[in-house]
C-alpha cells in the first residue's frame, strides 16, 4: 500500500512538497514515480525515479520545476514542486514498479493527494 501526502490548495507560483511511503514492507528496488490526473484528462506521467536514484526523468511540462527524490532509509519518494501553475491542478499518485521506469501502465499505486493551484 503506497499513501501520497502533502497535497492542498496554493496560489500560483507556489510550492508543495509531496510525499509518498509503504505501509508495509519498503520500496527497496522499486522504480517510483509520481503521476498526475486532472479533472476531465487522462493520468499523465510527472516524474520517475530509479532504485536507488540515480537516474531520474520528468515529464517536459514539469522539468526544471519540479525534483523527485527518494530516501532509502526512510522508504520514501519525494516531489518538490515549485513555480506551481493552474496547469498543475491534479490529483497526483505516487506509483511503483519493480520491472522498470514508472509510466501511467505501473502496477502498483497510492490513493492519491490533491493539489489545486489557484490563478
Amino acid at each position: 500500500q503506497l499513501q501520497a501526502s502533502g497535497g492542498g490548495l496554493v496560489e500560483a507560483g507556489g510550492s508543495l512538497r509531496l510525499s509518498c511511503k509503504t505501509s508495509e514492507g519498503d520500496l527497496s528496488y522499486y522504480y517510483m514515480g509520481w503521476i498526475r490526473q486532472a479533472p476531465g484528462k487522462e493520468r499523465e506521467f510527472v516524474a520517475g525515479i530509479s532504485w536507488p536514484g540515480r537516474n531520474k526523468n520528468y515529464a517536459g511540462s514539469v522539468k526544471g520545476r519540479f525534483t523527485i527524490s527518494r530516501d532509502n532509509v526512510k522508504h520514501t519518494v519525494d516531489l518538490q514542486m515549485n513555480s506551481l501553475k493552474p496547469d498543475d491542478t491534479a490529483i497526483y499518485y505516487c506509483a511503483a514498479d519493480r520491472a522498470g521506469p514508472v509510466s501511467t501502465r505501473a502496477p502498483f499505486w497510492g490513493q492519491g493527494t490533491l493539489v489545486t493551484v489557484s490563478s
